[in-house]
């Protein structure tokens, strides 16, 4: 199982990114993904996270409104839609696989990527 996250990078505050989770080694089906994100000197925060089944989708509130997760099962990857992006955005963004197929939102998480840094600075 490999989780390959890409699509970070500086981007000035108000503006947008569009990360990418790559999967292998899985199928998108039967297992749900997760965003996380970690910033300097900080704990990692969940962010997001999407089901296998029908698509729904769970956020953390400051992230309501401007990131949107989303899926596409032919490509087996997963996308997160950061709009409006803010300073305190910055930090490194993880994607990770729910531990148990089926389970939503995820107890647990089994697998995770490398990361993507995001920076939001003018």
């Amino acid at each position: 199982v490999q989780l390959q996250a890409s699509g970070g990078g500086l981007v000035q505050p108000g503006g947008s990114l569009r990360l990418s989770c790559a999967a292998s080694g899985f199928t998108l089906d039967y297992y749900a993904v997760g965003w996380f994100r970690q910033a300097p000197g900080k704990e990692r925060e969940w962010v997001s996270c999407i089901s296998s089944s029908d698509g729904s989708t769970y956020y953390a509130d400051s992230m309501k409104g401007r990131f949107t997760i989303s899926r596409d099962n032919a490509k087996n990857t997963i996308y997160l839609q950061m709009n409006s992006l803010k300073p305190e955005d910055t930090a490194v963004y993880y994607c990770a696989r729910g531990a148990t197929p089926g389970d939503f939102p995820p107890y647990r998480y089994a697998y995770w990527g490398q990361g993507t840094q995001v920076t939001v600075s003018s």
